[in-house]
């Protein structure tokens, strides 16, 4: 057994040397343009931590409104205590009714998504 799985191997490296010194290598020199032709990349842009839902939903408008009025660090602050709270609740309801972290992580997700969904992330 030992002996068939070496010439295996061995039969393996042949083929894949052959092909690649050969004909593919030439193909591949095709394809990649020289150093003289090839262009410089644009440079790279700062990630920007913004939601994809501005402006979406029922309560996008009210949501943007309130930000604006209480400016952007006590807002994100008061939406902060306002998540947590919320995650409290349904942790609590979750224990009331019995059901285990995974389920309790669902709704939370799910309360995530819905809140999304209405703009009160916007």
């Amino acid at each position: 057994m030992a002996a068939s799985s070496m010439s295996l191997t061995s039969s393996l490296r042949g083929s894949w040397g052959s092909s690649i010194a050969g004909e593919e290598c030439s193909k591949l020199a095709r394809l990649v343009p020289p150093a003289s032709v090839r262009q410089t990349r644009p440079g790279r842009c700062t990630p920007v931590m913004k939601n994809g839902n501005e402006g979406k939903g029922v309560f996008a408008p009210l949501v943007v409104l309130t930000r604006n009025i209480i400016g952007k660090k006590h807002f994100n602050q008061l939406r902060g205590k306002a998540i947590a709270l919320h995650s409290r609740i349904i942790t609590e309801f979750c224990k009331s009714i019995g059901a285990d972290s995974k389920q309790r992580q669902g709704l939370i997700q799910l309360a995530k998504k819905n809140g999304e969904r209405l703009g009160m992330l916007a």
